[in-house]
């Protein structure tokens, strides 16, 4: 259910939308008349904020369709949020009939706030629901409701639909403490620590047992399948019924601009649950995105491309070589990764400022390896190397040899072991074509997936 013709799946993002607008730029003394920082080389940058910003995050994930169900008011802030919308591929269903559009302003340098300043337009007026909103609902594998307290979950009609969806898909509600209780079937509820404590008025604690108290007692009170405490720095505690153990998520900290790191939680865990993923995997996805979403800027990564972090991995290697740095590639199955293949990519990665692994898709192996092989499917081959410190990015490709993926990357330095040494490579001429020079370093003995493959087959089975 859920998967469209065309095999995307559809996501229906439901909740209110701001404008969120930046103001960036450099302070490096202070005002005479009072001491204030005077910020020269100012510039403004606008995006969708709540849902809008959820909606837009979720247009970038691959093979889905989103659909956004919000209101928006009928002023230049909301004709603003809309074109955006409608550039990132977002469609809009829109309830208003009237009103305005909150503003939030944030003037910035050096990655801080300054000062935040909002524009409220009071509650938003709201027609009908449209018999679209239905359709759209019932054609989602996921849908994600991300309540920001301004009345659209508590539509009488929208909630009777968001009801009536949860019965045959995964639904997520990321609540507010001013907003209804989510639907009867929710699959996921993710309150921060913050609004957990407000909904729950305590149980007092703000560590994690308190907050592992508080998800109990939300899973008690709302009627919902499972509660995910969103942490910040310290990750998740998902709690999933009475009886069971909390799971703990720890995350990597990050340092970057948090606005938006719970949107981005919220939109990875929906796609996660409508992929079919456990609920305990789509927090763990959750929680690592936004981790990465923190790391590369929050959300000016949206809107700048210069930002430092795990990204596209075609788009760091832009930016690397745009700062006059060099972009190092290395290709490979890498099935069961072994100290031979981080010997390999360590080497590499210091002949560089990025390093890109190329990674055989799994019916690429099995046309390279035989039928048995890959061992580790390519998702789980690419989760690895991404994990990997000396690795900035993974791109996985199908066919036998990488020249179609290496024309994309261009690297600076194409890498392979030394166990290739002595030996042209096939796309050594492509790589020379745009002043690339391919390259071997040394390889570590006796570190072989096909050796060791053949030693387990033939250990004696012990009865």
């Amino acid at each position: 259910m859920g998967t469209e013709a065309d095999g995307t799946r559809r996501l229906v993002v439901v909740g209110d939308v701001v404008l969120d607008r930046d103001i960036t730029g450099t302070a490096d003394r202070l005002s005479p008349e009072a001491p204030v920082p005077v910020l020269v080389g100012a510039q403004d940058a606008d995006r969708p904020g709540g849902a809008g910003l959820a909606a837009l995050l979720a247009a970038e994930e691959p093979g889905w369709k989103v659909t956004l169900v919000c209101g928006l008011g009928q002023d230049a802030a909301g004709r603003r949020v809309r074109t955006l919308l409608d550039a990132a591929g977002v469609e809009v269903i829109d309830l208003a009939t009237g009103g305005g559009t909150p503003v939030k302003t944030r003037v910035r340098t050096a990655d801080r706030t300054l000062i935040r300043f909002d524009t409220d337009s009071g509650p938003l007026p709201l027609g009908p629901l449209p018999a679209m909103v239905r359709a759209r609902l019932t054609e989602a594998a996921a849908v994600l409701v991300c309540d920001y307290g301004r009345g659209l979950a508590e539509h009488g009609g929208l909630r009777s639909a968001l009801t009536c969806a949860a019965t045959g898909r995964p639904l997520v509600w990321d609540p507010h403490p001013r907003g209804p209780a989510p639907v009867a079937g929710t699959a996921l509820a993710v309150p921060n620590a913050d609004e957990a404590f407000l909904l729950t008025g305590g149980p007092s604690g703000r560590d994690l047992a308190g907050d592992t108290a508080r998800a109990a007692r939300l899973m008690a009170e709302w009627p919902v399948k499972q509660v995910a405490i969103t942490r910040g720095r310290d990750g998740a505690v998902l709690v999933t019924g009475a009886e069971g153990h909390p799971m703990i998520v720890p995350v990597s900290p990050a340092l970057g601009d948090s606005c938006g790191a719970g949107d981005r939680l919220a939109v990875t865990a929906a796609v996660a649950l409508g992929s079919g993923r456990l609920p305990s995997q789509a927090v763990d996805a959750a929680v690592a995105a936004a981790g990465r979403y923190v790391e590369a800027g929050g959300p000016a990564s949206l809107t700048d491309p210069s930002p430092q972090g795990r990204t596209d991995p075609l788009m760091l290697a832009a930016r690397v070589r745009a700062a006059g740095g060099k972009v190092v590639g290395a290709g490979g199955c890498f099935d069961l990764l072994h100290a031979g293949h981080l010997s390999v990519l360590a080497r590499a990665r210091r002949l560089g400022d990025a390093l890109i692994v190329c990674v055989n898709s799994d019916e690429s192996v099995r046309r390279l390896k035989g039928a048995d092989r890959p061992v580790v499917g390519e998702h789980e081959r690419a989760m690895l190397l991404s994990a990997l410190e000396c690795v900035d990015g993974v791109l996985v490709f199908d066919e036998d040899t990488p020249e179609s993926v290496l024309a994309e990357l261009r690297p600076d330095v194409w890498v392979k072991g030394g166990d290739y040494a002595g030996r042209r490579l096939a796309e050594a001429d492509l790589v020379e074509s745009w002043g690339g020079e391919v390259v071997t370093v040394p390889y570590l003995d006796g570190h072989s997936t096909t050796s060791r493959l053949v030693q387990v087959t033939r250990q004696p089975v012990i009865r």
